[in-house]
């Protein structure tokens, strides 16, 4: 599953690294939920919980069912 989620990460990032920001994985937790980091302009954009849940998480909840939410960390 962690390589699948990096995968399905990678296909998100070119819309990150264009704002000048990025996310990288940090954990997957046994429940089901994703922790990611914000590097770079999205770690302080105000806009980066909507990036997270109507973007990263939905895509990722699309793609790998198991998947309960992603977090920021």
């Amino acid at each position: 599953m962690q390589e699948q989620i990096k995968q399905e990460l990678d296909k998100l990032r070119p819309m990150l690294q264009a704002d000048g920001g990025d996310a990288e994985l940090v954990e997957i937790t046994q429940d089901g939920i994703v922790k990611v980091k914000f590097t770079g302009a999205c770690s302080s954009c105000p806009m980066r919980q909507v990036t997270l849940k109507a973007g990263i998480e939905a895509k990722l909840k699309e793609k790998i069912p198991m998947i309960k939410q992603v977090e920021a960390v």
